[in-house]
């Protein structure tokens, strides 16, 4: 789910949508963002779902290797930066990331399509 996706039919959602782009290194765990939206984990969950088409971790996630992808190719920066910069924490988690969403690992992507000298 890329941070352009359309707009949701609630703008509580919304919202909350931008907050997560914009904090990409804090605390995003489903639990975090069902108290920030003053819901149970529970109902936040399913209408986050609902609303995105995607689950509240999986929307994170794919946020997260997103603005990695980014600083991969714009960027020199070591993996162990751009993994706490984007809230992935370490480039375990990163390399397990990168593999799930996009089937190469972090420094085959830089390989292909860094932009930058």
């Amino acid at each position: 789910m890329p941070i352009s996706s359309p707009p949701t039919d609630r703008r509580d959602i919304d919202e909350l949508r931008r907050y997560v782009a914009d904090h990409l290194d804090a605390d995003l765990s489903a639990a975090a963002l069902a108290a920030r939206m003053n819901l149970s984990e529970r109902h936040f969950a399913r209408v986050f779902t609902q609303e995105t088409g995607a689950t509240p971790a999986a929307y994170v996630e794919s946020l997260r290797v997103e603005a990695a992808r980014r600083l991969l190719e714009t960027t020199d920066q070591p993996l162990e930066h751009i993994a706490r910069a984007t809230g992935l924490r370490s480039v375990e988690t990163l390399h397990r990331a990168f593999r799930r969403r996009i089937a190469t690992s972090p420094a085959a992507y830089r390989r292909r399509f860094r932009t930058t000298v």
